[in-house]
């Protein structure tokens, strides 16, 4: 994917309202875009299996399907087997889908019979997908659905044009059923529902074409999201002064690892000396300190008594006020240590970071009523959609069924900065919204967050306003993963594995 040009994500609404206007700028006709949009599928699939000769093409009814009959007009002029299967009444094209499909039929391309269908599916070298482009709202027919997994279920390398059939273009939720493409094409601009949630299973390698309008294009329409990988940390990441101590590097303090729950603040507590906390200070609970203690020498580590909590001067609250930046949350638990310990920690004016049982308090706290502990602009919050939906009193398909949407209203809710976790994490600071493009599915095992925790919390404890600092923290944590599988593979990553290529990724 070309991410100098794909940065900027949109609706589907956007490209759709965008495109003509864009076009007209540029001196393109409508149909020029179809043929260029066939052309960039179709140069795409040389690249990528240059050795394909049989290739089946599933069209639909709308543009989507005008995008497949050019590339089936092309692969048929290049000689290669090429068999077309049109769902739905061929009758019902219109406009450049029609024109497209005419253009199919001067070089003596035929509608394939669907009594070839599943020999076609078998000799198939490659499958192209031009079902249902980005208009597609409602959940697919079942008449539909039964080849949509016919083609998932057969061992074939598919393409997807502009989007996997099935998939919402906005959200990125599988309506029904959708197509498991191994590679997505799309055109003018990035939809922003194909870089979250289920689509991370569907999209496959996502390639990007502006289809020679994508200049116009973005003078017209203003991103609705944006896209950030390991080039933001190159980009944004302040340098270190030459002359730097560990004073100028910040102070954290990391609260957590109630009974039974020490390795949690230890991940935390470990990611933050690791990312450049100047210093940095834990408080456990009593039976969690020896090996806090232990695991990590560079923190200093101290328990917190209950009855402690309770007294306005004592040494917890004199390492509160030494803090520059402060984290709460990760093995928190949720008796009276942890609600006592939430409520001391949320009082302070002071740049936070809010995770693991510590959102699951401030969720009770939110329908208990207790206003004063749910609104915080100097917070972060980084809930996985679990904890989202316990936040916002939903349930978590409601959360997945629209990502962009429940960013937005846990902002609305709690503001500050919303980081909701999962494949393709979205950062929302109330102004702009951020969809984290690094990341791999071996990140889905424990601990990972508080890892992310202690991350974001070093950045903060250096000064970096908390906006910058959460986007900033989730792309070094994704990058960090991603170093290590490139190595050694998804399978059986660690919180701890992360921990320890860190440094690597902030180089």
């Amino acid at each position: 994917m070309d991410f100098n040009l794909a940065l900027k994500l949109y609706t589907a609404e956007q490209v759709k309202n965008g495109e003509s206007a864009a076009a007209k700028m540029a001196g393109v006709s409508m149909y020029s875009l179809m043929q260029r949009a066939g052309m960039a599928v179709y140069e795409r699939f040389l690249n990528l299996y240059p050795r394909a000769r049989s290739i089946l093409v599933v069209c639909g009814t709308g543009n989507n399907g005008g995008d497949g009959y050019v590339f089936a007009t092309l692969a048929k002029q290049a000689q290669l087997n090429v068999k077309v299967f049109q769902l739905g009444d061929a009758a019902k094209l219109t406009g450049d889908a029609l024109t497209a499909y005419k253009d199919w039929q001067t070089v003596d391309g035929q509608i394939s019979s669907w009594d070839d269908w599943h020999t076609a599916l078998l000799e198939a070298d490659v499958i192209i997908d031009a079902i249902f482009g980005t208009g597609l709202n409602g959940e697919v027919r079942s008449d539909i659905c039964r080849y949509i997994e016919q083609i998932n279920q057969i061992h074939c390398p598919v393409i997807a044009i502009d989007i996997p059939s099935g998939l919402h273009a906005n959200t990125g939720s599988v309506l029904g059923d959708a197509i498991q493409a191994d590679h997505t094409v799309t055109f003018i601009g990035v939809k922003q529902g194909l870089c979250t949630g289920q689509a991370r299973d569907y999209v496959g390698e996502l390639h990007f074409c502006g289809l020679g309008v994508h200049v116009e294009f973005g003078s017209i329409e203003q991103e609705s999201a944006l896209g950030i990988d390991h080039q933001t940390i190159k980009r944004l990441l302040p340098k270190q002064k030459e002359t730097a101590h560990k004073g100028d590097n910040g102070k954290l303090l990391c609260v957590g690892g109630n009974r039974g729950m020490s390795g949690l603040i230890r991940l935390c507590a470990s990611a933050a000396i690791r990312c450049g906390a100047g210093l940095t200070a834990a408080f456990t609970y009593k039976n969690s300190l020896l090996s806090l203690q232990t695991a990590c020498p560079e923190v200093m580590s101290d328990s917190l008594d209950l009855e402690e909590l309770y007294q306005s001067d004592n040494v917890f609250t004199r390492r509160i006020r030494w803090a520059d930046a402060l984290i709460f949350g990760p093995g928190f638990g949720d008796d009276d240590w942890a609600f006592k310990s939430y409520k001391v920690l949320s009082q302070q004016y002071k740049p936070k970071v809010v995770d693991a049982d510590g959102l699951n308090i401030l969720a009770t706290l939110s329908y208990q009523g207790e206003t004063d502990f749910v609104q915080d602009e100097q917070r972060i919050i980084t809930p996985h959609p679990g904890e989202a939906a316990r936040l916002l009193g939903v349930t978590t398909k409601e959360i997945e069924r629209d990502r962009y949407a429940a960013t937005r209203q846990l902002h609305e809710r709690y503001g500050g900065v919303i980081v909701l976790k999962g494949a393709g994490t979205l950062i929302y600071d109330g102004s702009r919204m951020y969809v984290c493009l690094a990341g791999n599915p071996g990140m889905a095992s424990g601990g990972m967050g508080d890892v992310l925790c202690g991350v974001i919390g070093a950045l903060l404890a250096k000064g970096i306003p908390i906006a910058l600092a959460a986007r900033l923290g989730v792309v070094i944590h994704s990058h960090a993963a991603d170093l290590n599988t490139q190595e050694l593979g998804e399978r059986g990553l660690l919180a701890s594995d992360v921990v320890a290529t860190l440094r690597k990724a902030m180089q």
